[in-house]
This record gives C-alpha cells, sequence and structure tokens, in this order.
C-alpha cells in the first residue's frame, strides 16, 4: 500500500512565510511529491519566483497538464488554473472558480483523496475564512491525513482554526516544525484505500472543467431562495457538507462564510453608490432651488429647498450606515 507519499498544501494571507521555510528545510531523500496551492494572486506578485527563491534540497516547478507526478518534487498551481491530480499525472483545469478563486485550494485537495486515498497528507497554512476545510475533510474521508499549521502560530488564524473545528486532525503544529513532521509522515505506511464517494468524484471533475447543469449541481445539494455572489445564478446546498457550502448552476463554489462576506462586500459596495448619488442629487435640487429664487418662483424654491433638505437626511442615514458597516469587528471564528 505505500507510504504517504502525496502532500497537498493550500494556504492563504501569511502563508508565504511558513511556506518558505517548509520547502527550504525538506529534505533531498523525501519519498513524496508536494502540491501547493496559495490563494494569492500569482501573476501579481510573483509567487512561483518567490517559492523558487526559497528553494532547498527539492526542485521546484510551476505545474503543466499532463506532468508526471513524481516523488521528490514540489509542484506549484498554475495561475488561473485548478491544479488535479489524476492517474499519476498533473491536470490544469479551468471548472468554475471555488471561492472566487482558481486555483483554489479544495479542487487540489479532493482530487488527491479520490486519487491517492490514504497516500495523501493534506496541509492547511495561514489565511482567512475557511477556503480549505472542505477539501481537508474529503481527505480524511478517503483516509488519509490532515495537518494544520497552529493558529496561535498563524500570521492569519481563520483557516487553521476552521480546519480543526471541520475535522479530526491529526497533526497542530507551528510553522517552523512542519518541515519535520512532514518527513517522519511521509515515511509512514499509509492505511487501507476506502471507497471515494460520488459527490467527490463529481467537484473534481467540475473542477477539470466538466460540463455542468441544472442536473449536475442536483446531485451535489438542495436549491434555496440565494444568488450566486459571482454570477447571480440561484444556489443549492451542498447535502450533509462540513463546513456548510453552496454551488451555483453554473458552477461556482463558496463555503457560507465566503458567500456572506461576499455578500456584506456587495452590500457596502450598494450603499457607497446610493450615497453618491443622493448627495449628487441634494446639490441639483439645492442648485435648481436658488435658480427658481432668482426667477422669483419662490413657492416652487420652497418645494425644491425642502426635497433638498430631504435628501440631505437621508445621506446621513446612509453615511452612519456606512460607517457602522465598517466599524463592526469581524465574527468570532474561535
Amino acid at each position: 500500500m505505500g507510504n504517504h507519499d502525496i502532500i497537498v498544501i493550500g494556504g492563504s494571507a501569511g502563508a508565504t512565510a511558513p511556506l518558505k521555510a517548509l520547502i527550504r528545510s525538506l529534505p533531498a531523500d523525501l519519498p513524496a511529491a508536494v502540491f501547493i496551492v496559495l490563494h494569492i494572486p500569482a501573476r501579481s506578485i510573483g509567487i512561483l519566483s518567490t517559492v523558487l527563491s526559497a528553494s532547498g534540497s527539492l526542485p521546484v516547478r510551476q505545474a503543466q497538464h499532463g506532468m508526471a507526478i513524481k516523488p521528490g518534487q514540489i509542484y506549484l498551481a498554475a495561475p488561473d488554473h485548478h491544479l488535479i491530480l489524476a492517474g499519476g499525472v498533473v491536470r490544469l483545469g479551468r471548472g468554475p472558480r471555488e471561492n472566487m478563486m482558481r486555483p483554489s485550494i479544495d479542487p487540489l485537495f479532493r482530487s488527491a483523496a479520490a486519487a491517492y486515498g490514504p497516500r495523501v497528507i493534506g496541509v492547511i497554512l495561514s489565511g482567512f475564512l475557511n477556503d480549505g476545510a472542505s477539501g481537508l475533510v474529503a481527505i480524511k474521508r478517503c483516509g488519509g491525513m490532515a495537518v494544520v499549521q497552529d493558529p496561535a502560530d498563524a500570521v492569519a488564524q481563520e483557516m487553521p482554526q476552521n480546519a480543526l473545528l471541520a475535522t479530526a486532525v491529526d497533526l497542530c503544529v507551528p510553522g517552523a516544525r512542519l518541515s519535520d513532521a512532514l518527513a517522519d509522515l511521509a515515511r509512514e505506511p499509509a492505511g487501507i484505500p476506502l471507497p471515494v464517494a460520488p459527490d467527490i468524484r463529481l467537484e473534481v471533475d467540475i473542477a477539470a472543467g466538466e460540463r455542468v447543469d441544472s442536473q449536475v449541481i442536483q446531485r451535489l445539494g438542495n436549491p434555496l431562495p440565494l444568488t450566486c455572489p459571482n454570477c447571480q445564478d440561484v444556489l443549492s446546498m451542498v447535502r450533509e457538507s462540513r463546513p456548510l457550502r453552496f454551488r451555483c448552476q453554473v458552477g461556482h463554489g463558496f463555503t457560507a462564510e465566503v458567500a456572506a462576506k461576499e455578500q456584506e462586500d456587495a452590500v457596502d459596495e450598494a450603499l457607497r453608490v446610493a450615497l453618491r448619488i443622493i448627495e449628487e442629487r441634494a446639490e441639483l435640487v439645492t442648485r435648481m432651488a436658488k435658480e427658481a429664487r432668482s426667477g422669483g418662483r419662490h413657492a416652487v424654491a420652497e418645494i425644491y429647498a425642502d426635497r433638498a433638505e430631504e435628501y440631505r437626511h437621508n445621506v446621513e442615514v446612509l453615511r452612519r450606515a456606512v460607517l457602522k458597516s465598517m466599524a463592526e469587528p469581524a465574527p468570532d471564528q474561535g
């Protein structure tokens, strides 16, 4: 049955530093292939060159479609493509974004779980919200191992904390100890393969870019009176998912936390747009009142002045709402 020869790593905000330290410290004889997805805009900050500059004993390369999977290699997700493992090779998927991201952590984790089962070690690093938690659950469902950076050691604690809440984690360690822990775990024998649930395979196919429609989504969940933050299509709640997740008819996937955050951002933007429009309307009506007075139409001027005062009152109400939304603390993730 072999060893734990597939290591998949996901991180977001604050994950670059522990990732560089991890890559620098992994031993040259690591009997496993390592795959990495970071939820940051790879094109804009040159994350590949950043990771390469920290490279230690193992070669680091950007994943390419059809590339053979070999132990002792580190594969980094390509920009704007999901990183998917299948049949001993790497696949690059152009399926819908998950949690507003492509590449996304969860498709990598699910595909590794479906293809390699108990041979997989899934690792969650620092990051906001709960990206990667669903994929880590899939790894555990298929008999693999779950490792999480200690939240107390993470710049952004939410991803590690939510991973700990979502499933039974095998190891929770500070970033500085991850390389030693993974080197030891990779040499341990893997467990007995478990059946891969149909929903895991289906979501891997969606990430790969397979056809998605309402019938496909019905196999995953039930429609709700909610709209997709990405495309405004109908959302369906994924059945028996941890954490709570949704998919739309196009295939975009969201955890409840990410969907709520996107809706909150949309409300804030709508408030700001409405504030600007009403401010402009108050200014326009004020000028109309002034013009009416100069023309001797005092009754009309009073109507315009009253309307301008009403608009200014509405502006103040909206401004207080915007300021309140900005000042409210984020929900406790602990």
